[in-house]
């Protein structure tokens, strides 16, 4: 398992559309595995990257149900929203990574977190600042707040262009040219919604759910 980030020219602004042109040079990924004990629904969620020389593009599309967003601050709990997820660990050789989580409404959480064998040298985990996260521009196709929740069919999507100098002010020595390789794993849940439920790209073997697992984190590599 692994997936190769298409390299283009400019991606242009975001606009949460899965068919713009631009995109149709990415690999499609599928968050399909739902190991845990859930409420039985299994929203078909899929995700691509793109990068240019200054910024790493991130897009999912996610045909859904009993959707709800509720959480409109940054750093909010928005896992507990319909929320799609993130985590990369851009350093060879290194569990530290970041998880980017933002629910339908376009609302982020980003951490620079620690594995669990080494956090008691130091902090689990340390907040990307607002001004740091405001460097994303993301684009969602729902509003900011869905509620109440929606219960019939829905699709919507989520986009957002993360500059790449972003991860040099939380990690040392990253290496974004052509053929670097980093590791990530890609999420969907939706904690707090009617129909609970948490879903992953590559397997997670936690007997709980449980995202903050770099163990389960597979390659994905820059294209030369």
């Amino acid at each position: 398992m692994g997936y190769t980030i298409a390299r283009v020219p400019d991606l242009g602004a975001p606009d949460a559309n899965w068919n713009r042109p631009v995109w149709s040079s990415a690999e499609t990924l599928d968050v399909s595995l739902f190991p845990w004990k859930d409420s039985g629904h299994r929203p078909v969620t899929k995700a691509r990257l793109l990068y240019t020389e200054t910024h790493l593009g991130v897009m999912f599309s996610v045909s859904d149900r009993y959707v709800r967003a509720v959480t409109d601050t940054y750093q909010g709990p928005v896992c507990c929203d319909s929320c799609v997820e993130f985590f990369v660990a851009p350093i060879p050789g290194s569990n530290v990574y970041f998880n980017f989580e933002m629910n339908c409404g376009g609302t982020m959480l980003l951490y620079r977190n620690r594995p669990p064998g080494e956090r008691d040298a130091g902090e689990a985990r340390t907040p990307v600042t607002e001004d740091h996260a405001r460097t994303i521009e993301v684009a969602h196709s729902l509003p900011e707040i869905v509620d109440p929740e929606i219960t019939e069919p829905t699709t919507w999507s989520i986009e957002y262009h993360v500059p790449l100098v972003l991860f040099d002010l939380y990690f040392e020595s990253v290496q974004y040219q052509p053929g670097a390789s980093w590791r990530a794993n890609f999420y969907k849940c939706g904690d707090h919604t009617s129909h609970p439920h948490w879903g992953s790209w590559a397997p997670v073997t936690t007997e709980k759910p449980n995202f903050h697992f770099p163990a389960s984190f597979q390659e994905i590599k820059f294209e030369k």
